[in-house]
């Protein structure tokens, strides 16, 4: 024992200052490289990189147990319906106002030369016009065959030539709408695509509709022609919208609206809430809200902000807060304020694109309903309707934030709506573009280990520093140090040798 101690204390004092300052100096770098790593892996995917591979690897070796498996099978009946509904929430709806690949996507991959769709995004539109534009009984035709793998394919132009080739053999809508999504730089050359698949599309409707009974394949078909159709139309009625023939968009969602009232997962309501808003129609905006706002229907940003527009409009141009806080709200201001508060809480993101405290993005093709993606693609289209009504973003100013005093926290419950589920922030960076920072509800805390390693990192720098500058104290400390460490294990040692003796 003391062998050792002495040998240890010999080869300390043999040491110069130039080690520490390398050992230091090492330490230092390596923990920042550290840092570093743990801060990009933060900034990327929400998470720590050594926490997470503790909570998968480490736990179960030491014996931990693992969160993913329920440990208490009598799990109260709320609880599991709040889990399924948070799952739900989580789902990935398709964008009902969407903007057109060639004449607006790509006119932005032009002149900035940054993509603003992911992959994955991409690849859940590709996946829809799978389920929507094909069938079954598609290789009895030869064109509709080719139209079916012109879906399939990831290559724009392969996708493109595949439409021309299909309208070469016969006249499938579905390569006009191929075409007029993709190849068509304008909305007016998109619009005349879509025109020509009108007039073959509503040719194959009626077909198919004559013999829709006749079995399941002709049901399919039918089934195919109907969403074909009711794609067609609705994309005209939004070129309408986008070259400022708006009461032509509106009457033919209306008419789309009263002539398929089955297909809702369309959300064609979100698109004339818009359309009526451009009007300044405000009572059709209420009777459309009247039918939508139910309890028993799903919510959406839209539904819910219009909802509070509308409320904010009948007070806003007269809403000072000075005023309020001496008189107290009026009941048509409580109104108001409790409107803003339901949104805000159904999603959270909105008021600061609203109030252009966040910069905005072109919105992508899916949403995540209650998600940054779908705030974006909200305050996109619904930022001028705001502005349009005297005082209303001052009042969102001034309000929005009292929502988080009424929301509990850390989240286990909601106030108006489910708790907010926690799978937005993962599936909303797998949507949005890597140029995008994604708005992040509830703020993270940045994780122990980033907090540690910064803190190693400084401490050994500063300990690297001071060496370099101060050697011959530094050296002096460091021995001092030693001897203490030593002194410590000899009290140690003594200590257990006077417990076994006694």
């Amino acid at each position: 024992m003391f062998g050792t101690e002495s040998s240890l204390s010999m080869f300390l004092n043999t040491l110069t200052p130039k080690f520490y300052v390398a050992l230091t100096g090492t330490s230092s770098l390596i923990s920042g490289l550290i840092l570093i790593f743990e801060w990009w892996y933060f900034r990327k995917y929400g998470t720590s990189f050594i926490e997470q591979v503790s909570v998968s690897h480490l736990r179960p070796l030491l014996g931990g147990i693992d969160n993913s498996t329920p440990n208490n099978l009598n799990t109260s009946n709320g609880d599991a319906d709040s889990s399924r509904q948070s799952v739900s929430e989580c789902k990935v709806w398709r964008n009902p106002l969407n903007l057109f690949r060639g004449a607006e996507y790509n006119r932005y991959t032009w002149v900035t030369g940054r993509e603003p769709l992911t992959y994955y995004d991409m690849n859940l539109s590709a996946q829809d016009h799978q389920t929507f534009f094909t069938c079954d009984s598609d290789h009895i035709r030869s064109a509709d065959a080719i139209m079916q793998k012109a879906w399939r394919e990831r290559n724009p132009q392969a996708r493109i030539s595949a439409a021309h080739e299909a309208l070469e053999q016969e006249d499938p809508a579905t390569a006009y709408i191929l075409l007029a999504e993709e190849e068509a730089t304008t909305i007016v050359e998109a619009e005349k695509l879509f025109k020509q698949a009108l007039k073959v599309g509503e040719g194959c409707y009626r077909r198919s509709q004559q013999f829709q009974h006749h079995g399941s394949q002709y049901e399919a078909q039918h089934r195919r022609d109907t969403n074909v159709l009711v794609y067609i139309k609705r994309r005209l009625a939004m070129c309408s919208r986008k070259l400022g023939r708006t009461r032509e968009a509106v009457k033919m969602m209306r008419d789309l609206m009263k002539e398929f009232p089955l297909l809702s997962m369309f959300n064609i309501h979100e698109n004339l809430l818009e359309s009526l808003l451009e009007l300044q129609n405000y009572a059709d905006v209420q009777a459309v809200l009247a039918k939508y706002d139910d309890i028993s229907l799903p919510k959406s940003a839209t539904i819910c902000y219009t909802a509070a527009l509308l409320k904010a409009r009948a007070v806003s141009d007269k809403f000072s807060p000075e005023a309020a806080s001496r008189r107290g709200l009026s009941t048509a201001e409580m109104n108001a304020v409790e409107a803003i508060h339901r949104a805000v809480e159904f999603n959270p993101h909105v008021p600061k694109y609203l109030l252009e405290m966040k910069s905005l993005i072109l919105p992508p093709e899916h949403i995540l309903k209650r998600g940054d993606s779908e705030a974006i693609a909200y305050a996109f289209f619904h930022l001028q309707h705001w502005k349009r009504v005297e005082g209303a973003l001052n009042l969102l100013h001034c309000t929005w934030e009292g929502t988080f005093r009424m929301i509990p926290y850390p989240l286990e419950k909601g106030h108006l709506f489910y708790p907010y589920p926690i799978c937005t922030e993962t599936a909303d960076r797998e949507l949005l573009p890597m140029f995008h920072e994604v708005s992040v509800y509830p703020k993270k805390e940045l994780p122990f280990f980033i907090l540690f390693t910064a803190g190693l990192c400084s401490f050994t720098a500063m300990l690297a520093l001071l060496t370099h500058q101060f050697p011959e104290l530094m050296g002096v400390f460091a021995k001092a140090v030693s001897r203490i460490y030593i002194s410590l294990r000899f009290f140690t040692f003594m200590c257990l040798c006077f417990s076994k003796l006694c």
